[in-house]
């Protein structure tokens, strides 16, 4: 009798479990759509960690960077500053000598 009982409850934690994966993958494909439209439209879907602003994409020197639309604020990745400073004509390595 327990065994019945045992293999009632695990069917219903797949089945619970099987909904929050569902759900865990609807929510990431929206954010993926919602990614993709950003980037036709030229905008970005990432708000800066300062003020909440959007931020813009631009290139410099062959790097990305992201600047805010509100603050102002430049945003790199990891890495690209050494990329941006090791350039030695570039205008930012002349801004930090």
């Amino acid at each position: 009798m327990s065994d019945i009982f045992d293999d009632r409850r695990k069917g219903l934690e797949e089945e619970y479990f099987h909904r929050q994966n569902k759900e865990a993958i609807e929510k990431l494909r929206a954010k993926m759509a919602v990614a993709e439209q950003a980037k036709a439209v030229g905008t970005s879907s990432m708000k800066c960690p300062r003020c909440d602003g959007s931020l813009t994409e631009s290139k410099v020197d062959g790097v990305t960077i992201y600047t805010c639309d509100k603050c102002g604020g430049i945003w790199l990745d990891s890495g690209e500053l050494e990329q941006l400073t090791k350039k030695g004509s570039g205008w930012f390595s002349r801004l930090i000598k």
